[in-house]
């Protein structure tokens, strides 16, 4: 196409015909993106070093495998349940009994009163910033950070002494600090009470009303600690050992399709593609953005771009750009015109944030050209000659 524009040009002997011939040289030979050719010389026409072009097929498929990543179970470990320790905010109701003759906190005159067990509720605390409650002789009782048991035993022991064989018992009447809070694609979101039974990341789903999504579609992210651990929903069902005990303060967040892969060039459509965590072949990525176009697309020169991981391909033989996490530069190319490629397709995985490119056909591009001839050349050439002969 650049030798017919040369000529064109040579031929065009008049100045302003000359011009014209370089300018539509310039916009003919701009393209929207590179040819098969030049994708597969990559290596040899970009800054970025040691790009490797692979050749999809029964061989190179596995490269594509991700590795298992590891289960709730793995990094966040099996929680023991809250245990109902107190916390700032949380609301206690103590009740205390003495023995008979219960004279401390007796209403009744010792003479009159009756020879049984007493019982005394007092008023609801509320857990402040200090962590501590204030119960009648028994003084300033540190609350935050103990369980329901020990608070119990220090109020008793307290009272040891003032009042007759004293009990207590404290109980939770509403709990403000041991939450975690359920987000995302649920049906409503909602801060969830922790107890004593020990609340899994699926009781926090239910009490969200369950996800917007199917399951298989859903991926689920559970941040603890400043760090976010994610699994597919539809795995966490699968495996109970996944269903772990939530601890306080986690966050746990429903994810549709939380992953996606960009589709540019001779293609149905050119479009970022959002796909669920439990997987995507290549083969369905093709079918998601709609195949190729038939009349531009060069069936040889469809190519998958990606950052990987050096031991998934062969080592280059001279110097690699690699990226922050130490993967190489590498393009897949595949040929839709070899049956058995259908069939690697099919194993091969599309991984976040891959690019899929779809190269212009060589006819295509020639038609590009001869339109271009068509409606703007020819006709200006035409005048130019009438122009002459007057």
């Amino acid at each position: 196409m650049i030798c017919l524009l040369n000529r064109l040009t040579a031929e065009l002997h008049a100045p302003r015909s000359a011009a014209l011939g370089i300018l539509l040289l310039a916009s003919a030979c701009t393209s929207v993106g590179p040819g098969t050719q030049r994708v597969v010389n990559a290596d040899k026409n970009t800054t970025i070093q040691g790009i490797q072009v692979i050749n999809l097929d029964e061989n190179s498929w596995q490269a594509s495998v991700m590795p298992p990543t590891p289960g709730f179970a793995q990094t966040l470990g099996q929680s023991e349940p809250v245990g109902e320790i107190v916390g700032p905010g949380d609301v206690l109701e103590v009740t205390i009994w003495e023995a008979p003759p219960a004279v401390l906190f007796s209403t009744a005159p010792i003479a009159t009163s009756v020879d049984t067990s007493r019982s005394t509720s007092m008023p609801q605390y509320l857990v402040g910033p200090s962590g501590q409650i204030s119960v009648p002789f028994a003084g300033m009782i540190q609350v935050t950070g103990r369980t329901l048991s020990e608070i119990e035993r220090d109020i008793v022991a307290r009272l040891r002494g003032k009042a007759h064989l004293p009990q207590a018992a404290v109980r939770l009447i509403r709990n403000m600090s041991a939450n975690v809070s359920v987000v995302g694609e649920v049906d409503k979101s909602v801060r969830m009470p922790l107890t004593a039974k020990g609340e899994t990341i699926l009781d926090a789903i239910a009490a969200a009303g369950g996800t917007k999504a199917p399951s298989d579609k859903v991926t689920i992210q559970v941040s603890r600690g400043g760090q976010a651990y994610s699994m597919p929903l539809s795995a966490v069902i699968r495996d109970p050992q996944q269903n772990v005990v939530l601890r306080t303060g986690d966050v746990v967040t429903a994810l549709f399709q939380p992953y996606s892969f960009t589709v540019i060039g001779a293609a149905g459509k050119n479009d970022e593609i959002n796909f669920e965590a439990t997987g995507l072949t290549l083969a369905q990525a093709v079918g998601r953005f709609g195949g190729l176009q038939d009349n531009r697309a060069d069936p040889k020169g469809l190519f998958l771009f990606r950052w990987e991981n050096p031991a998934a391909v062969p080592a280059a033989s001279g110097p690699v750009t690699k990226d922050a996490q130490g993967r190489v530069p590498v393009i897949y190319r595949v040929n839709m015109k070899d049956p058995g490629t259908y069939l690697a397709m099919q194993r091969f995985t599309v991984h976040d944030k891959d690019v899929i490119y779809v190269a212009n056909s060589t006819i295509a591009e020639f038609q590009r050209f001869v339109g271009i001839m068509a409606s703007t050349v020819f006709p200006i050439v035409a005048i130019d000659n009438a122009v002459s002969s007057n």
